[in-house]
């Protein structure tokens, strides 16, 4: 391109950026509730386990891959090895695929942050209620677009600053304000009556309860929870320097993205047993119990807003990644100017996302195997393309990698020791393969217990 390659700043940004895709609104509200359904601190002390048995590997393939190649995700498979340039297209039609439905979630935060704003969400007194005003909403032909091409256009912005002064900038500032917004939520929820029934809720072990499939969903939610199989890791570990530590760049990450979502489950359960309200996952926990919680505290359009823009920020640390993993291919791989590319990017994501947030309601009969188009695209990247995607890159990484390059990135050209890589390569090879397809088998329903 005849353009010199941004790189981030130094060790920190290198943390916070990769941190930044990492953490999102599944840290928010799935991670407290299959916490709470499976053990509650029991589950914890396994979702650590798979972080370091599955997370851990995975991740730092993913660091090497990028940082050795200062390339997007499908130049830097090409590159070692051309047969696996597939996996890197992997990558770009996963994150085409999950803009178009996650754009539209994040929508809805930006709808209840403007309604709490307003103080119009003191009206959301009851979580019956509440769930036939969600309904409404997105189901609405025109609000819900709204709000998802507003949230497109904010992710945008960032991206058209460019890696820099766009990307590593806006990470440095959202992420120490969302762990800020994270402890205060946290802090006032469980000084709530019977706040402390709800941190018992989440944090005691309770084994119990703990069964094979809350194995299965510790895996898949280190897994998930880190963006591992997307690109995103590959693409963000591509502007690292020569400096930058993976091995302790990837633990940090790891150590963050961990304390968001302990975090979150402080600030929901509490709250959650402070209304006598049974807790529930997904987009009727946030956006049906919640606002009739926030109702019966002192200054409750306050904390409804406060929190909203902490899922706002959370969404759009995650929207950024994806959006840069299809800007730097385009960019890189097609020749555009990463102006240009950056707007293609935006538009095609947008009009995907605006049909899939037309599909829960005026487009609702049509149907893809069943499934409206919203639904088809959280299945297919859920379900397939990203487990399939951690599963192809750890046998990459164990099997078709150089091992003169892993151990080489790893240990930072040399500089320092690596003396579990034996290890390392043995999870890579062996262990991460198999936990990943018996993830993907399962989501699939052909290997149910």
């Amino acid at each position: 391109m005849g353009e010199k390659r941004a790189t981030l700043g130094g060790r920190l940004s290198a943390v916070l950026v990769a941190a930044g895709s990492a953490v999102g609104l599944g840290n928010i509200w799935r991670f407290p509730y299959i916490a709470g359904e499976n053990g509650g601190g029991a589950f914890l002390i396994i979702y650590i386990a798979c972080i370091l048995l599955l997370g851990v590997p995975v991740l730092l393939a993913e660091f090497t891959v990028g940082r050795h190649t200062h390339l997007n995700s499908v130049g830097a498979y090409r590159t070692l090895s051309k047969r696996w340039a597939f996996l890197g297209y992997n990558s770009v039609i996963s994150s085409l695929l999950i803009l178009g439905f996650y754009f539209v979630v994040s929508g809805w935060t930006l709808e209840y942050f403007i309604t709490s704003l307003s103080g119009s969400i003191s009206e959301y007194t009851h979580s019956a209620v509440n769930a036939e005003r969600f309904a409404e909403f997105t189901t609405n032909p025109l609000r819900p677009i709204v709000c998802t091409v507003l949230f497109a256009l904010l992710t945008h912005a960032v991206i058209a600053l460019g890696v820099q002064k766009g990307i590593e900038r806006s990470s440095k500032l959202m992420m120490p304000i969302l762990f800020v917004m994270l402890i205060v939520i946290a802090a006032r929820s469980i000084a709530l009556p019977f706040g402390l029934e709800g941190v018992e809720f989440f944090l005691k072990p309770d084994f119990s309860k703990v069964t094979a499939k809350t194995f299965l969903d510790a895996m898949g939610q280190a897994f998930f929870s880190l963006s591992i199989g997307l690109g995103c890791m590959i693409t963000y570990s591509s502007y690292f320097n020569d400096k930058t530590n993976l091995q302790k760049t990837a633990f940090n990450v790891i150590a963050l993205d961990t304390l968001v979502a302990v975090l979150a489950g402080l600030a929901i359960f509490p709250a959650v047993f402070s209304a006598d309200i049974e807790p529930t996952s997904g987009p009727s926990l946030v956006f049906v119990t919640l606002p009739s919680i926030f109702n019966t505290m002192t200054f409750g359009p306050f904390w409804s807003a406060l929190f909203f823009l902490l899922l706002i920020l959370a969404a759009l640390t995650s929207t950024i990644s994806l959006h840069e993993v299809l800007t730097a291919y385009l960019h890189e791989e097609r020749g555009l100017s990463r102006t240009k590319a950056a707007w293609v990017v935006t538009i095609v994501t947008t009009l995907l996302a605006c049909a899939s947030s037309l599909s829960l309601g005026v487009w609702g009969d049509f149907k893809i195997c069943g499934l409206n188009l919203f639904d088809s695209l959280d299945f297919v990247t859920a379900n397939i393309l990203l487990p399939l995607g951690g599963l192809l890159t750890s046998i990459f990484a164990g099997w078709v990698l150089d091992r003169k390059i892993l151990r080489t990135e790893i240990s930072d050209h040399g500089s320092m020791r690596c003396r579990l890589f034996g290890l390392l390569v043995v999870l890579l090879r062996y262990v991460c393969p198999a936990l990943l397809l018996w993830i993907f088998l399962y989501n699939l329903g052909i290997f149910r217990f």
